[in-house]
């Protein structure tokens, strides 16, 4: 599971392994290791409506509703995103999708990753 954060927008891609495990355990999460502390970002499945997320304890949750994970882990969906007001008055963007294999030359091992849909183009 990969994680790009940019300005108010999260953006997580899955493989193919990732969404196995998740379809399986209703969760995923990846730690890195910064000096003595540890940052972790995950996804979970949850009884919610949309997508949401909560930040604790250096921990990032990206919280998705079961009716959106079975679809998406059991079809070709790639992904979901929404747009959540935050009380602050900013806007926090939101992407959950499925990693596809780079069309450009990348030292990245991508044979995990889901075929990329321009590639025959």
């Amino acid at each position: 599971m990969k994680l790009r954060i940019k300005g108010n927008s999260i953006r997580y891609r899955l493989t193919k392994t990732d969404i196995d495990t998740f379809g399986e355990n209703g969760y995923l999460e990846e730690r890195t290791e910064i000096g003595m502390d540890t940052f972790v970002y995950a996804l979970q499945r949850s009884d919610e409506v949309s997508l949401s997320a909560k930040l604790e304890q250096n921990k990032i949750v990206l919280f998705m509703p079961k009716s959106m994970a079975n679809e998406w882990v059991s079809t070709e969906k790639v992904g979901y995103d929404i747009r959540i007001n935050q009380p602050n008055g900013a806007e926090l963007y939101l992407l959950l999708e499925k990693d596809f294999k780079c069309l450009d030359e990348t030292i990245e091992d991508q044979s995990d990753n889901y075929d990329n849909p321009l590639m025959n183009k």
